[in-house]
């Protein structure tokens, strides 16, 4: 389990190291609230929509998993092909959202310089979309065949050329160098947060990039056959990848979706709050990077036991991820209850944001163990091609009972953004009760 999961935590680490660092580097800008405030909305509504419909090509961790595990290679091909086909069909389709996405977003109730950046950063963060779900599906394809460490360093590097990029565009720069009695001048204009958004599409279409060449190097390698399957659409395989996707990236989509909710509703009460949940909201995708990547590996480690009939094995990879990812998210709330101050000070330096940010982060410290189980658990179950069940778990609890906790306890109690946040909390923890119920049964139905 480690020697697939802790590359492919570095793998989710790298991922969300990039919007660390933008947010870090937006937040001395000179205005830190609204820049921060404006790099908020924009990833929250771009990550939703990208990594909901994107979520479809999930379906791949079961069908390219199990066919690894049973030693069919041909029948892996194909499924990475059709994926590719998938791939693209939903990069069209967001960019179409994506051009009209303005249109809806103008009607928010929130700052207008904040709202002006936003719009600037998404239309930024759009261009990135293809790289992104061609980046998705490779990835699939590699990890179902244990070649972890490539996804890994694409994403360190990936991680280096995001902060070169940030550099150069968020702040602008100037050179001269004289010769010969003339003066040449090379000027980078300031492009603040939209800068931000530029880089990161950059650093995406170079992950795209990456594991393009690697695919080809490690076919060449192993024979894998990759070039000698058809290009031709399959569209029964295409039907099953949907019926596996569309669960998987419809619980992804609750899930950003309830956030991004929050995050409008805290854009009402002003750039400081919301600034402060930004920066919360980074803390705890940070840490959920790492049960992230271990319910990938869960979802590759069981799948390939199952497409090796091997219940013994699944059941004990699914443990194992679970029990890894509990025991990680009780560190991350000892880190949360300790150093909540030091921890957003990192980001920015205004006073007003920190102490924002800090009830928030105290707050995340109570379900960060139920969210280590709850996403450990979907990986699991994806991979034993239960993508239902995290998907009807996610609908219950966020907005059946999280998000009108928060909404009372935000608007009627008075509580503000920590209002909203415990009704997250809320829906975390019985997420986690009840998905590490479904795995149980997951079990008994296998052995049946």
């Amino acid at each position: 389990m480690l020697r697939i999961a802790l590359p492919l935590v570095l793998a989710e680490v790298g991922w969300m190291s990039m919007s660390i660092v933008d947010t870090v580097m937006v937040g001395h800008l000179p205005n830190a609230a609204t820049a921060i405030s404006a790099a908020a909305l924009s990833q929250v509504f771009f990550n939703m929509l990208v990594f909901g419909i994107g979520g479809i090509l999930l379906g791949l961790d079961t069908t390219v998993a199990q066919a690894h595990g049973a030693g069919r290679f041909d029948e892996a091909n194909r499924w990475l092909y059709q994926g590719i086909l998938l791939a693209v069909a939903i990069s069209g389709l967001l960019m179409m959202i994506f051009a009209v996405a303005p249109f809806g977003m103008s009607r928010l109730h929130t700052d207008p310089e904040v709202l002006k950046g936003a719009l600037g950063t998404l239309g930024a963060l759009s261009l990135g979309t293809l790289p992104l779900m061609l980046y998705f599906t490779l990835r699939r394809y590699l990890q179902a065949f244990n070649h972890v460490r490539i996804i890994a360093a694409a994403l360190v590097s990936a991680n280096l050329v995001n902060i070169l990029f940030d550099w150069l565009l968020i702040y602008g720069h100037r050179w001269s160098l004289t010769l010969a009695a003339h003066t040449f001048v090379l000027a980078i204009p300031m492009l603040g947060v939209v800068g931000s958004g530029i880089s990161t599409s950059l650093s995406r279409a170079y992950q795209a990039v990456f594991l393009i060449a690697a695919l080809l190097y490690v076919n060449r390698k192993h024979d894998y056959g990759l070039l000698r399957v058809s290009l031709a659409p399959h569209w029964p395989s295409i039907r099953r990848l949907l019926a596996l996707g569309l669960p998987s990236g419809a619980t992804i989509l609750i899930e950003i979706a309830i956030f991004t909710v929050v995050t409008n509703l805290i854009a009402t009460l002003g750039s400081v709050p919301l600034a402060g949940h930004e920066i919360a909201l980074n803390c705890i995708a940070f840490t959920f990077m790492i049960p992230l990547g271990l319910s990938a590996a869960a979802s590759i480690r069981v799948g390939q036991a199952i497409g090796r009939r091997s219940l013994p094995e699944a059941r004990a990879a699914g443990w194992t991820a679970i029990g890894l990812g509990a025991i990680f998210m009780l560190f991350s709330s000892l880190l949360f209850i300790v150093a909540p101050h030091r921890l957003a000070s990192a980001f920015t330096h205004d006073p007003s944001v920190i102490a924002a940010a800090v009830p928030l982060l105290l707050i995340a410290s109570i379900f960060q163990f139920c969210d280590g189980l709850q996403v450990t658990a979907i990986g699991a179950l994806r991979g034993a091609g239960n993508t239902h069940s995290g998907l009807i778990t996610h609908l219950c609890s966020y907005w059946l009972v999280g998000l009108p906790l928060g909404i009372y306890l935000c608007f009627h109690q008075h509580m503000g953004a920590r209002g909203l946040w415990l009704g997250l909390c809320a829906a975390l923890v019985i997420a986690g009760i009840v998905l590490i119920l479904l795995w149980r049964r997951q079990l008994r139905l296998i052995s049946v």
